[in-house]
């Protein structure tokens, strides 16, 4: 799973790269788009057929110093190095700890619980490992509910929300950013738990909607652990709120809404590296 994740991550941002990005010269028109193999392994300083074999899961022990080289040729930002590390040797040659590789936990705690109900009247929710709902506080009823996350066919997943809901994309304005959110985080689950059935089911169900699919290839990756996000509310109108994210267990992550306040920064969802 992860040689045949890191040769698609590989592919991915080859793909993303334009010659005048990299300092070299546009040449002829491209039958493909991004930079060629042989463009990579020069900028790298590999082999073609080395970038190949690594490309296509032939080659799965590349070192520190090919890592380093390839994400500098390719220019990744720390997040998409951090994520790179992970495809390439696993998480126990990652930064920070080492979440449980078996069933996913759903139960929330007592502790956890009182603190989204000490939190009230501003919305708050914990969410699994790939981004189902596990618990919430009563404000975030309220305000999900005309949203559509608890519909039928939904079952509390927000992934499965924004692309399967067919009133996702009008009821947040800034639908593309929500979607990459939502492709960043399952593919930052994808790297950590590879096995994790749940996880797997969720990706192939919605891989087959095109907004999805097309956003999954582009092996989108990043921590979206802060911004803000507009949404047209069936009962509140026009909203802005700012999501914030906690990470209280490997598991588990919370997120505060906070509805309504209005912030100096531009619209739209920043992206956070770490």
């Amino acid at each position: 799973m992860a040689q045949s994740e890191f040769g698609e991550f590989l592919i991915a941002r080859r793909a993303r790269l334009q010659p005048e990005d990299v300092g070299l010269p546009a040449g002829r028109r491209r039958r493909t788009p991004g930079l060629r193999r042989e463009e990579v392994a020069a900028l790298a300083g590999v082999s073609v057929d080395y970038l190949a074999r690594l490309e296509q899961g032939r080659d799965t022990n590349p070192s520190m110093a090919v890592l380093g080289a390839l994400s500098e040729a390719l220019q990744l930002n720390e997040v998409e190095r951090h994520h790179f590390g992970k495809l390439a040797f696993g998480l126990e040659h990652a930064a920070g700890g080492c979440p449980s590789p078996g069933r996913a936990e759903d139960q929330v705690s007592e502790t956890l619980q009182a603190v989204l109900d000490a939190l009230h009247p501003t919305p708050a929710v914990v969410l699994g490992r790939w981004q189902n709902i596990l618990a919430g506080n009563a404000a975030w009823r309220d305000f999900a509910e005309p949203l559509g996350v608890y519909d039928d066919g939904i079952d509390g997943n927000l992934a499965r929300y924004v692309f399967a809901h067919p009133a996702a994309s009008q009821r947040w304005r800034d639908w593309p950013v929500a979607a990459d959110m939502m492709i960043s985080a399952l593919r930052a689950a994808r790297s950590v738990w590879p096995d994790e059935q749940g996880l797997g089911s969720l990706i192939t169900e919605l891989q087959g909607r095109p907004e999805f699919a097309c956003r999954w290839r582009e092996h989108m990756v990043g921590e979206f652990r802060t911004g803000t996000v507009h949404l047209d509310h069936p009962q509140r109108g026009e909203i802005e709120v700012e999501i914030e994210t906690l990470n209280p267990a490997a598991d588990q992550t919370i997120q505060v809404w906070l509805v309504g306040r209005r912030q100096a920064h531009a619209p739209g969802l920043r992206l956070v590296n770490e």
